[in-house]
């Protein structure tokens, strides 16, 4: 079972980042499941969504203690509460940042854990490009699609189009190819490094 921990601020759009990922991972047959942790309902508080996806029915029901992946939609808490509490140390992590790890205060979690699946990318100023408003989500499952190769950007782009319309649904799908080449770009540099 593959489990993601989401980070962020009330008005991010953290629990859509997790029914995205659900319903892209519905969309390759797999089972999925997503919910949310609120402690105040408000712009800006901190919001933890989860998402689990596997190969055959889900029964826990419980918040997600020792993710797979952890993906952080807001960098100003990386310093305030431990993120990386009960990550795998083969996990994932995306981060939303223009900043390298190291420049964020976290060369300890550089060395933990395998630097091939950690990155940073730029998932606001992506946002703001394609849709105008800083909504880092669909970017950033466009980024972990990318990382991990554990969910295709079809499948992502498809969630998009199940959850909104139109153009909204052009500027988010357009916003997550742009992370997932971005991502891509990043993984290839590092390799040829």
């Amino acid at each position: 079972m593959l489990q993601i921990r989401f980070h962020g601020r009330g008005g991010q759009g953290v629990v859509t980042a997790a029914e995205l990922l659900s319903l892209a991972a519905f969309e390759q047959g797999r089972f999925a499941q997503a919910f949310p942790s609120f402690g105040s309902e408000r712009t800006g508080a901190p919001v933890v969504a989860f998402c689990r996806i596997d190969d055959r029915e889900i029964r826990l029901r419980e918040p997600i203690l020792a993710p797979d992946v952890l993906i952080v939609q807001d960098p100003t808490l990386l310093h305030q509460i431990d993120l990386f509490q009960g990550l795998d140390s083969a996990g994932y992590v995306l981060i939303n940042s223009k900043r390298s790890f190291s420049e964020l205060g976290l060369d300890t979690i550089e060395q933990r854990f395998r630097r091939e699946r950690l990155r940073t990318l730029p998932a606001t100023e992506i946002a703001l490009k394609h849709l105008g408003r800083p909504l880092p989500n669909a970017v950033l499952l466009g980024g972990f699609a990318a990382l991990s190769g554990l969910i295709t950007l079809a499948a992502v782009a498809h969630a998009i189009g199940i959850k909104f319309q139109g153009k909204v649904a052009e500027a988010n799908v357009a916003a997550a190819t742009e992370a997932f080449a971005y991502i891509q770009r990043e993984r290839e540099e590092s390799v040829g490094a």
